[in-house]
């Protein structure tokens, strides 16, 4: 399991490292994500191409160990909202506003592309 999160923890360095040095406008670690997903869908290529049986791999173990304990990974985003209690309380009104306006536009924008591509696949169905 320790080499599982090793390459975990290694592909999100390498993420962060590219993103860093060529300033791509994308998080270090989507890309490092990325990264070990191309790792992974090589190593099952490489298993299928060679015929041998797909061993279970640890870094689904080490995946599932961490998804288990997720719910720590929210801690230092309490600690946050609680040491700005004060800032939430000044503008506490504003933020509610425009979370609430932010959600009804992006439902807004989901129903409108929703019906654009529904209509398009109507149109491309009818000779």
């Amino acid at each position: 399991m320790l080499a599982s999160l090793s390459l975990i923890l290694l592909c999100q360095l390498i993420g962060e490292v590219v993103v860093r040095g060529l300033g791509l406008p994308l998080p270090g670690p989507v890309l490092g994500l990325l990264l070990l997903l191309l790792l992974l869908l090589a190593r099952d290529r490489f298993a299928l191409l060679a015929r041998g049986p797909l061993r279970n791999d640890g870094v689904e173990t080490a995946s599932k160990g961490l998804l288990a304990h997720l719910s720590l990974l929210f801690v230092p985003a309490g600690v946050g909202v609680v040491q700005k209690l004060d800032l939430l309380a000044s503008h506490g009104i504003a933020i509610i506003l425009v979370l609430a306006l932010s959600v009804i536009v992006t439902l807004l924008v989901t129903v409108l592309v929703f019906r654009l591509v529904s209509r398009l696949l109507r149109q491309q169905e009818v000779p």
